[in-house]
């Protein structure tokens, strides 16, 4: 199951599960929309391809709840 990351790591824009627009690689890296564009959709951390996260609808968070841990580091 994925983690399901709260914030966008490079900006710190929040991204709750059932959000649309955000971007994922295979480590699990977590960015907004804006900031995987200017990254070309590459991973700044391991280099990896940034694709579409898949939402979690807010019916299925409570029996699999997205992680609280927030990863931007200002």
């Amino acid at each position: 199951m994925l983690e399901m990351r709260p914030d966008c790591e490079r900006c710190g824009k929040d991204l709750p599960a059932e959000h649309p627009a955000a971007f994922i690689c295979s480590f699990e890296c977590t960015f907004c929309a804006d900031c995987a564009d200017s990254l070309d959709d590459a991973c700044p951390n391991c280099g990896g391809e940034l694709m579409d996260r898949p939402t979690r609808s807010r019916a299925l968070q409570e029996k699999a709840p997205p992680s609280t841990k927030r990863r931007f580091a200002g």
